[in-house]
């Protein structure tokens, strides 16, 4: 038994369903398009998992955060791709693939036959035991990173209110879940092996000013050593985590935040990989014509920095999902991607921007003590990234069209001086970036803010939508 489409998508995230918003902007009949998602619900935005999904009132809930929300565009809710004629097959897995043949079994023993196919299986977390330490199964350790996930780490943490909570890893969902446990009134400790917050992307300096401003909402930090076990008690809860160090915390509960690793089993061995990863050229293509990959399984050429990544942000997942559409629909008008790469968090009342690439010598500028500072990398005498928190909507689309640009940098103390003006003269001498290619472009909306006095200065949201409009409103305010 089976079903034959033109068009497959297998993964049911983000990408998924930005590609899905595409396919019907550029035209898609009735019974082409199919996508098959273990996850039991359309598409969504997983970004409001670890902010509005965690808030202790009002918080987010589906349908409120499907996609296309996060782009201040429509929301596909399931009722949407019924209408034009799009399959959802959801709470099912793919078992296999075979590239050749151009087949997806399902775990249910359907054959899915397509012309093209996307893959778009993300990413899974990482788990405790693969680094030799045994409990993830307990009651009382969570994970996040899909709405399963955070149901349960919803229910835990009411059920630990007051309690303590210890969170492993100091990357983005260490960092934004322990925001969340804050304002759910734990009390919250970190504990990460590297020197400081967010080491793939902070310099010691900027990592700094984050640690002090969460020390000073009650986070501690625990550095340079990692988990080593638990113990548990009778009904099998965490009651304690042992770090190797030798230091022994207090636990009601715990949040694992320590990587992901991209979903490719099902292609391995029929296609490239790279960097963890699905090689994919400009087009978002694979190594068999028929495949593409988006989102956080793909490894693409990064023009701007000459080299290929993976990129796990849900920024460079929307616009790889609709640049791959394009390359499938109009090939001889689509263009190699040329995506500048973005990271960008907003907690508390911080809200940062990034661009580029972290590599070569480091300019810090602004006040350090105040609430406007960023930071310029130079490698080879030309400025290849930038780093702004505090930051105006004319600022982040400046430090990105100076990133992208790419200008030649031969006074560093100069640089210094003149901090983000540096980046609103470059932008202001130059033509308007296409808004496809800069991550923080102004089509671009940033998430809303995590907390109700900090959404006090600048959203107002009406009674009868509080739930919607707080996190996803239609004004249009930066994601």
């Amino acid at each position: 038994m089976g079903r034959a489409f033109v068009y497959v998508i297998v993964g049911g995230g983000v990408a998924a369903g930005y590609a899905a918003h595409e396919f019907v902007k550029r035209g898609v009949s009735q019974g082409e398009l199919c996508i098959i998602s273990e996850e039991p619900v359309a598409p969504y935005e997983r970004p409001a998992l670890s902010k509005g999904y965690l808030l202790p009132e009002a918080p987010a809930r589906l349908p409120s955060f499907h996609c296309c929300v996060g782009t201040n565009e429509e929301r596909l809710a399931p009722k949407w791709y019924k209408e034009h004629g799009i399959e959802l097959i959801l709470g099912t897995r793919v078992k296999s693939a075979d590239v050749r043949r151009k087949t997806l079994l399902t775990a249910t023993g359907e054959t899915i036959s397509y012309k093209y196919l996307i893959v778009a299986t993300g990413a899974r977390a990482l788990k405790l035991e693969e680094f030799g330490v045994n409990g993830s199964d307990a009651a009382n350790v969570c994970y996040l990173r899909d709405l399963a996930d955070a149901d349960r780490l919803v229910s835990v943490m009411q059920s630990c209110t007051g309690g303590n909570a210890v969170v492993i890893g100091g990357g983005y969902i260490g960092m934004e879940c322990a925001a969340s446990l804050v304002i759910n009134k734990l009390n919250v400790t970190m504990v990460f092996p590297e020197a400081h917050c967010m080491a793939r992307l902070f310099t010691p300096k900027i990592a700094s000013y984050y640690e002090e401003f969460y020390q000073s909402k009650g986070v501690k930090f625990i550095k340079g050593t990692v988990l080593a076990s638990f113990d548990f008690n009778a009904d099998g809860k965490v009651t304690a985590v042992n770090l190797r160090d030798g230091s022994k915390l207090p636990a009601d509960m715990v949040v694992i935040g320590i990587g992901i690793r991209p979903n490719t089993s099902l292609f391995e061995g029929q296609l490239t990989m790279e960097k963890g990863g699905i090689k994919v050229n400009g087009k978002m293509q694979s190594s068999n014509s028929s495949v593409y990959a988006i989102g956080d399984v793909a490894a693409f050429p990064v023009k701007v920095v000459g080299e290929t990544r993976r990129l796990e942000h849900v920024d460079s997942a929307r616009k790889s999902a609709r640049h791959a559409v394009a390359a499938i629909k109009e090939p001889e008008k689509s263009g190699e991607f040329d995506y500048l790469p973005f990271f960008y968090s907003r907690v508390f009342t911080l809200s940062w921007q990034f661009y580029g690439d972290n590599a070569g010598e480091v300019v810090h500028f602004g006040d350090f003590s105040g609430n406007t500072f960023g930071a310029y990398w130079i490698h080879k005498g030309q400025l290849v990234g930038s780093f702004l928190e505090g930051g105006t909507k004319e600022q982040y689309e400046a430090i990105a069209q100076a990133t992208r640009l790419k200008p030649k940098v031969e006074d560093l103390a100069e640089l210094e001086r003149q901090g983000v003006e540096f980046a609103l003269s470059v932008s202001e001498k130059a033509p308007s970036p296409r808004p496809t290619e800069v991550g923080g472009g102004s089509g671009m909306i940033l998430e809303k803010p995590l907390y109700a006095w900090h959404a006090a200065a600048g959203v107002i949201v009406a009674a009868s939508v509080a739930a919607f409009a707080y996190w996803y409103g239609r004004r249009r305010r930066r994601w």
